[in-house]
Parts: structure tokens; sequence; C-alpha cells
């Protein structure tokens, strides 16, 4: 009888020659277990740092709990010892010194911690027939229509005339109040239903209800805003004109969750790109005697262009790669040639509800590992910095001999749309760097979908290459 089981000519050159992301948890059912536990810390991380102000508080107490000390530009360091830049407290730089010599290279991972939300306008408070409202002014690139009828939470600092500042968290614990915008009921929409998906909300009604009470005394003009400006100068001491000196962020309320029967998903605001700065953080505190220096970057500004002093297209990241290079006595110039960074970022999980946006053979996948993106850009890789070959094989011969589970992707099809990141200007410094980050599904919208197993493939990543 013949063997059925025998595999034929053509299938061993199949199996040979062609090649499939596997399943993560299928190929390496033991991590699902490491993975899970990795994510607990990640899931607090997300639910206790929602701004980038805040991101960056928690980084610098975690860094200064692990022994980093403040660097400082004329010290002399050793192989081993660790530093941290906090860059006006809206980004993050944290070093471990290595045994090579800085102008044979360094080890550079670049993560932002800013992500879509809404901010507040300088006047944001106003009433209108009797209810109190805060403007808003959406940051980065949001679906405006996903911001309506969910709960807010407000986030950011406020300095008084005297130079104190308040800050403000109101929304996340169980006993806050959480704020709202409103959408039309389905019996009166009917105009607003022929409106495009992206006018369904107009940026001008995306509108933060804030109050509805009066202040108690009548014949006053727009009692309600009164009576909300009473209740934040009781509790925070500030009056209107205050506001001109707040940074205040809207973003969605609760915590991270995990999401589906198996728990293998977390439901969370801002992983785009939390879910590659944390995973960051975490290879750059464990990380104790590498051979190159490492230099993790958790910035700022991201979703608006990398623009201002604490975006990637200042100088603040060269400030401190050229003071690393004088207190080595090293050529700047070198440093940077020899250099290789992973510009840590998210790409586009294949969305099976949506297929036809994506170009299967070319996406990235949940619960396949972390996703290795040689180019980003819109359409005709615009914007995109593309990783040679060279700086390709390295990055994967060293996750290969690490045994990383990766991917490869694209941002959709190609005249779909397309996006950025910091490569370009990691780049333009005469730097090799590639994208490496974790699939999101739902990205920029006030709740995102990663998976488990590819948030530990990150990080396994980030440890593989600083090693």
């Amino acid at each position: 009888m013949e063997n059925t089981n025998e595999k034929t000519a053509g299938q061993k050159l199949q199996e040979e020659l062609t090649w499939k992301f596997p399943s993560v948890a299928l190929e390496a059912p033991e991590r699902v277990k490491e993975a899970y536990d990795f994510c607990e810390p990640y899931k607090a991380f997300l639910s206790e740092a929602k701004t980038e102000r805040e991101c960056v508080l928690k980084a610098e107490a975690m860094l200064k709990d692990a022994g980093y000390t403040e660097f400082d530009p004329k010290a002399s360091y050793q192989p081993g010892d660790k530093v941290y830049f906090n860059n006006r407290g809206k980004a993050i730089i944290a070093s471990t010194f290595g045994t090579a010599p800085l102008d044979e290279g360094i080890r550079l991972n670049a993560a932002h911690i800013d992500a879509p939300r809404l901010d507040l306008k300088p006047t944001p408070v106003y009433e209108k027939n009797d209810i109190a409202y805060f403007k808003t002014h959406y940051y980065g690139g949001i679906r405006k229509y996903q911001w309506a009828t969910i709960p807010l939470s407000l986030h950011g600092v406020i300095y008084k005339k005297n130079g104190d500042a308040v800050i403000v968290n109101i929304g996340e614990d169980p006993a806050d109040p959480v704020f709202y915008i409103s959408d039309l009921l389905p019996h009166l929409s009917a105009r607003q239903n022929q409106r495009s998906l992206a006018e369904g909300i107009k940026g001008e009604e995306l509108n933060i209800l804030i109050g509805s009470i009066p202040y108690p005394e009548k014949g006053l003009k727009d009692p309600v805003k009164l009576k909300v400006l009473q209740i934040l100068n009781e509790k925070y001491g500030i009056v209107e004109a205050d506001f001109y000196r707040a940074e205040l962020e809207i973003v969605a309320a609760g915590p991270a969750r995990d999401v589906g029967f198996d728990r293998s998903l977390i439901a969370s605001a801002a992983h785009d790109d939390r879910v590659c700065a944390y995973p960051a953080l975490r290879a750059e505190l464990d990380t104790l005697h590498p051979t190159y220096t490492t230099v993790t970057i958790l910035t700022d500004k991201e979703e608006i262009g990398s623009v201002g002093n604490t975006g990637l297209h200042s100088d603040y990241v060269r400030h401190y790669l050229e003071y690393l290079a004088e207190n080595a006595g090293v050529s700047y110039k070198d440093m940077l040639q020899h250099a290789l960074c992973l510009s840590s970022d998210v790409s586009a999980a294949f969305d099976p509800t949506f297929p036809d946006v994506y170009e299967a053979g070319n996406s990235c996948y949940l619960g396949k590992g972390c996703v290795l993106t040689k180019y980003t850009g819109a359409r005709g890789k615009s914007g995109s910095s593309d990783a040679s070959a060279e700086t390709m094989s390295k990055v994967i011969g060293i996750m290969e001999a690490h045994n990383v589970y990766w991917q490869a992707g694209e941002l959709g099809k190609v005249d779909e749309g397309g996006g950025g990141t910091v490569a370009q200007f990691i780049a333009g410094m005469n730097i090799d760097v590639v994208d490496l980050g974790v699939p999101v599904m739902s990205m920029h919208a006030p709740m995102e979908i990663v998976s488990k197993m590819d948030v530990y493939e990150a990080y396994n990543a980030f440890v593989a290459f600083y090693k």
C-alpha cells in the first residue's frame, strides 16, 4: 500500500524554499504564560500613564529605582554605568554604557509616548443653553466620531499666577466624575446621517460636557460656567485666566483591559506608541553589561510631525549624543556612522472585518510576533527612511540568533494611505535605522487592540538588540 504520509518532492521543495510567519502561541506555547505575565505591569503602566508627562514621570521613577542617575555632561562614565536625561518633563533618554568604544557604534531605540487625543483650547470654558462645556482642539490623526458618547478623563498641568503647578487627573478613579461628548439620537439624525463618516462629528462639535447646575443667584450671565469655575477654584485654587498657562488633555477614561475569553488581547488607549515605549524601557532596565552603549529614547510630538523641542525634529537627542562622544573623547561623526537604531513604532494589524484596505501577503497579524517594517511613508514612500538591505540583515540576524518571533508588514495597500515614524529623523543623522514595533488593531481610536504575544516578542527583540 502506498504511504500517503510521505512528502512529495514538490512538498519538500515548497517547505524548503517558501516561508510563512507562524503563530507564536502555536510554535512556542511555553511563551504564552511568559507573555501574559509580562503584560500585567504593561497594563498597569498604560492605566497610570495616560499622557506624555505621566509617562516620563513613571519612566523616571522606574529608572531611579533601578539605579540610574541624572546624566552629567561633565562626568566620566564606565561600562555598566546607567544614566538618564529628562527633557522638559515630556521626553526622556536612558543609557547603559557598554564595553565597546563609542566610535565603534551605539545601539539606539526610539519610541514615542505621545498619542492622539483631545487638547483643551486656550479659552476652553463656555456655557450654551444652560450647559457648561470645554472647547477642544484634537491632537494627531483621529476619527472624530469615535470620541462621542464614551467616558473621558482630564489630565495635565495648570500653572497659577504665583508659579505653583496644579496637577490634574480627573476621571480615572472610580469615585471621580467622567466627561462626555454628546451625539444625536437616531430619531433626529436624518440630516446628520447624510454627512460623510469623516464629518459625522465635526471638530467644533467635540465639546466636553462639564456641568449643568447654575450658581445659585438669579440675574447672572453664564451661571453654569460660573458654578464650574467656582468648583475648580475651590479644588485647585485656579481662575479662568490660569487656563492660558495650562496643558490639559482629554483621553479615554478607565484602565487597560483584557479582551476575549482567552484574555489574549489588550484594549487600551495609547498603545500607539506606548506598546513599544514600555518594552523598550523594560529592555533598557534589564540590560546590565552591553557591548554597545544603549540609548533608549522616549520622545514626544510624533503624532504631529515630531515638532517642538521635545520632538525628534529638535536637536535634544543630537546634543545628548554629542555629550556622550565628547565625554568619551571620540569622534561624534564616527559614532553616528557606526550606530544602529530601531525606530520602535507600531504598524496596522490586519483586520478581517475590513480586509479591502490591506494587502494580505504584506500585512502584519495579531499573535505572530513583533513587526519589522522596512519602510513606511504614504503611497510612494513619502516620509520614509527605507532601511537598507544591510540594516535589515543585521536586525533580522539579531532576532534569529535569539529566537525572537517577528513578521514583516506594511501600512495597508499602496494607494490606501500610509503614515510615517521617527525613523526619517534618525536616518537624517547618518544612522542606520529600521522600524520595529507591534501590530495594532483600531489604531488611533480612543481604545486600541494589541496581542500580548506581540508585546512580549517586541520586548524580546529589544533585549536581543541591546545584547
